[in-house]
């Protein structure tokens, strides 16, 4: 997993053998266990690290107007009972413009409101809650509403 680990040395004399990964991959979920021996004593502790991932298809960049699927997977292994989706902190109903269904969301027609942050949140059968965050990006137009635009002869328009 070299160099996305590492270890803190300063940390060990305290006690803190923790073990930091960056960046995490799906890949990286599963169990860990540390060893540490001190004289004739062994310390050992077990870690189980889980992972969620939110992707998008189709792939960076979006355009405005073509549909689009945000996924949220994870690594738990309790059966899924719900998906939530949150855009720019607020819940986003799944009707209309949304659909979700298994942990995914489609957005049939993208605008640029929908860009910023999307949030999926996992409830599992054992009410274990997990989430994760998204920053879409769109390509599209963020002009005015109206397309004639006046201009001074021998000034600058945009």
């Amino acid at each position: 997993m070299r160099p996305r680990v590492s270890v803190q040395d300063t940390a060990l004399r305290n006690g803190n053998f923790s073990l930091r990964i960056n960046p995490v991959r799906s890949e990286d979920a599963g169990l860990y266990e540390a060893q540490v021996a001190y004289d004739t004593e062994v310390q050992s502790c077990q870690v189980e690290l889980g992972v969620i991932t939110v992707t998008l298809s189709p792939a960076s960049p979006v355009v405005e107007n073509e549909p689009l699927l945000l996924s949220c997977n994870s690594s738990h292994r309790a059966s899924l009972v719900e998906t939530r989706w949150f855009h720019n902190g607020r819940p986003v109903p799944t009707s209309g413009t949304f659909c979700s269904l298994h942990g995914a969301l489609s957005i049939l027609r993208p605008s640029m409101s929908d860009a910023g942050s999307w949030r999926c949140q996992l409830r599992y059968s054992d009410n274990e809650i997990i989430s994760a965050t998204y920053n879409l990006q769109i390509l599209g137009f963020d002009g005015p509403t109206n397309p004639v635009v006046y201009a001074a002869a021998g000034s600058a328009a945009d």
